[in-house]
C-alpha cells in the first residue's frame, strides 16, 4: 500500500485528522522513515491502530509481537539482513509453513526471498513496522557476555574482596580511571541491557556493609538480579555518573541525571537516574521511560466499559478538573499521557508542568519543574494563565498554593489535569480539604476524581485452572454468583521467570461527581460516607475492579488483596 493511499484511507476513516497526516508527511521527509512508523512517533496512533486498520484492509490476521515469544529455532531461520530489508520477522512454524510477520503483506519479493531461502511457504500476519524493528533489534542483537565471563575479565572472585570499616578516600582521577575500564563498562551495559530484555520498570544498585546488590524491579516486584563484588562499587556508581553527566567527585550529596540508549536504527530508551548518598555508598535507581511502550489508547489500559465511558465524558469538558490519584509506579501518568493524547487537536493548546517530563508528546508545551530555581507547580501555573491555554496538565498537586490556583484555573474556562497521592478516590477530596481549599469551590470545580493501581496479569504461557478455597474468596470479597466463575493461575515457565506473572493490568476507581456526592461535600460527610455515597451512585471501587479482573482469568486473588484494600 502506497504512502499517498495509506493517508487517505487513515484520513477518510477518521483515524487521523488531514492536518495530521500533513504534520506526519512533514516528518517523514526530514526523518526517511515510513508513514506509519512517523504516525506512531508523533503520538497520532498508537502501534495496535496502525495493525488493527492494516489487517482489515489487507483481510489478514494481525500479531502482537510484544505478547508472542519467537523460539530461537524459527529466528535462525531468517538472517536479521533479510528481516531489516524486508521490514518482516518469522514468527513460528506450522507444518510446512513459515508464519511471517510483515508490515507490507503485498511485498512479493519478501515472500519470494524467504520461501527461498527457508524452503517453507510463508504464511503472512500483519504487524507495523515499529513493532517489527523493535522485535528484530530484541530477538537478533548479540547475546553479550555473561555476568560470569565480565567478572571472569577482571580477575576479582569473591574471595579477593576486602571490607574496610570506614568509607575510604578516593582520588577522583583514579575513580574516573577505574570508570573507564573495559570490564567496568561491559558491565553497566549488561546491567542496563538485561534490564530492558526483562521489562524491567526499575534498577536498584545499592551498596551494604559487606554486599554489593543490583536489582530490578519487573511488573512492580522486586527480584535480586546480581552481587558484583564490593569493591567495584566506586568504579561502578562512578561509570553511571559519566553517563548520566553528573558529578563523580561529590559523593555526600544526592544528584538527578539522564541516561539516553540508542538501540538499533529505531528504538531509544531514556533512563532517569537518581544518586542517593548512604552509609556505605551511593545507592543508584535507575527509571526505564521506553516510549515504544507507552500505551496512549485509552481502550486498551484496562478500563471496563463504564469507566471508561465517565472519564471520556470527564476530559471532554471544556472547563472543570479531573484528578488521577493513587502510590508511586501506579500508572498515573500513562493514563493522563493516554488523556493528553485523546485532546491533542490542532486547534487545543495544551501545556504541562511536570516533575519530570518522562515523555515527549509532539503538539505539547511540556515544562520541567526546577525547585532550585524558584521553577515549581505554583509558579509553572502561574505563567500557564497568560499563555492562552485550553488544557493544563499539573504533575502532582503538593500543596495548598498549587491546589488553589488549579481550582482557581478550572473555574475560569479550562480543563484542569492533576495528580495526588491518596488511597482512594473519596479520600482524594478530604485531602484537598485538609490543603486549605473550600469545599464550595471543590463542589464547583472538580469534574472527576480516578484512583488506580498496577496489578500483574497472568502468564499466557503457563496459565492454569485452579481452585479456592471458597471461604477465602468470601473474604477477598467475591460475591456467591462471582465464585461460580473459573479461576486461573501461573504454573510458572521460562517467559515469567518461575513466578507465573507477565505484564500488567491497571485496575480504575472512577468516581464521577454528582449532585449528591457535591452536596455531601457541602455538608461535612466524611471520606467514609463519600465512598458510601459514591458506591451508592454506582462507583466500582479498586478491589470490585480487580474481582472482576480475576473472574475474567487475567490475574489472581493474591494479587488483588496485594495492591487494594479490603472496602
Amino acid at each position: 500500500m502506497s504512502t499517498k493511499r495509506l493517508g487517505e484511507l487513515l484520513v477518510r476513516e477518521k483515524l487521523i485528522s488531514l492536518q495530521q497526516l500533513r504534520s506526519a508527511q512533514e516528518e517523514q521527509k526530514k526523518s526517511g522513515q515510513n508513514l506509519s512508523y512517523t504516525l506512531a512517533k508523533l503520538g497520532f496512533m498508537s502501534d495496535g491502530e496502525i495493525t488493527n486498520f492494516l489487517s482489515s484492509q489487507y483481510r489478514l490476521p494481525s500479531i502482537n509481537l510484544d505478547e508472542y515469544e519467537i523460539e530461537p529455532e524459527v529466528i535462525k531461520l531468517v538472517s536479521r539482513e533479510v528481516c531489516e530489508k524486508h521490514k518482516i520477522i518469522p514468527v513460528s512454524r506450522s507444518g510446512t509453513a513459515l508464519i511471517v510477520a510483515m508490515a507490507d503483506p503485498t511485498n512479493l519479493n519478501a515472500t519470494d526471498d524467504v520461501k527461498f531461502l527457508t524452503g517453507f511457504n510463508v504464511e503472512p500476519v500483519v504487524c507495523s513496522e515499529q513493532a517489527i524493528s523493535t522485535a528484530i533489534e530484541r530477538y537478533y542483537s548479540p547475546a553479550g557476555p555473561s555476568y560470569d565471563e565480565v567478572m571472569a575479565d577482571m580477575g576479582v572472585g569473591d574471595e579477593e574482596i576486602d571490607f574496610t570499616d570506614e568509607e575510604e578516600e578516593v582520588n577522583v582521577l583514579e575513580l574516573e580511571k577505574a570508570s573507564e575500564d573495559a570490564p567496568v563498562v561491559r558491565l553497566v551495559n549488561m546491567i542496563l541491557i538485561n534490564a530492558i530484555r526483562k521489562g524491567a520498570s526499575d534498577i536498584h544498585i545499592e551498596p551494604y556493609e559487606k554486599k554489593f546488590r543490583v536489582r530490578y524491579r519487573i511488573d512492580g516486584v522486586l527480584h535480586e538480579e546480581m552481587s558484583p563484588p564490593l569493591k567495584l562499587k566506586n568504579a561502578i556508581s562512578s561509570r553511571m555518573k559519566i553517563m548520566s553527566q553528573l558529578d563523580i567527585a561529590e559523593r555526600r550529596l544526592p544528584q538527578d541525571g539522564r541516561i539516553k540508549l540508542k538501540l538499533g536504527k529505531d528504538r531509544e530508551m531514556d533512563f532517569r537516574v537518581s544518586v542517593l548518598p548512604t552509609m556505605w555508598g551511593e545507592k543508584i535507581v535507575l527509571r526505564l521511560l521506553d516510549k515504544s511502550n507507552l500505551q496512549l489508547d485509552m481502550t486498551k489500559l484496562g478500563f471496563d466499559a463504564q469507566p471508561l465511558s465517565d472519564f471520556k465524558w470527564a476530559i471532554n469538558q471544556p472547563w472543570g478538573m479531573v484528578l488521577v490519584t493513587g502510590p508511586t509506579g501506579s500508572g498515573k501518568t500513562t493514563t493522563l499521557y493516554s488523556a493528553l493524547s485523546d485532546l491533542n487537536q490542532p486547534d487545543t493548546n495544551i501545556s504541562t508542568a511536570e516533575d519530570p517530563v518522562e515523555y515527549n508528546l509532539f503538539g505539547i508545551n511540556q515544562v520541567q519543574m526546577h525547585d532550585e530555581i524558584g521553577l515549581n507547580f505554583a509558579g509553572a501555573l502561574r505563567s500557564f494563565l497568560r499563555q492562552d491555554p485550553d488544557i493544563i496538565m499539573v504533575g502532582e498537586i503538593r500543596d495548598f498554593e498549587t491546589a488553589e490556583i488549579a481550582v482557581k484555573a478550572a473555574l475560569t474556562g479550562h480543563l484542569v489535569l492533576s495528580t495526588l497521592h491518596t488511597n482512594d478516590a473519596p479520600a482524594t477530596i478530604s485531602r484537598m480539604l485538609n490543603m486549605g481549599v473550600e469545599p464550595f469551590l471543590i463542589t464547583a470545580s472538580v469534574n472527576l476524581v480516578l484512583a488506580q493501581r498496577l496489578a500483574r496479569k497472568i502468564c499466557a504461557d503457563c496459565k492454569a485452572p485452579t481452585t479456592i478455597d471458597p471461604e477465602i474468596l468470601r473474604e477477598v470479597g467475591l460475591t456467591d454468583e462471582q465464585m461460580k466463575a473459573q479461576l486461573y493461575k501461573g504454573a510458572g515457565c521460562n517467559t515469567c521467570n518461575g513466578s507465573g506473572y507477565k505484564g500488567r493490568v491497571a485496575l480504575y476507581e472512577v468516581m464521577r461527581f454528582n449532585d449528591s456526592l457535591k452536596e455531601m461535600v457541602l455538608q461535612g460527610a466524611s471520606a467514609a460516607e463519600l465512598k458510601q455515597g459514591a458506591i451508592r451512585s454506582g462507583m466500582c471501587t479498586l478491589r470490585m475492579s480487580g474481582i472482576k479482573k480475576v473472574c475474567d482469568g487475567v490475574t489472581t486473588t493474591d494479587e488483588i488483596v496485594r495492591v487494594t484494600m479490603a472496602d
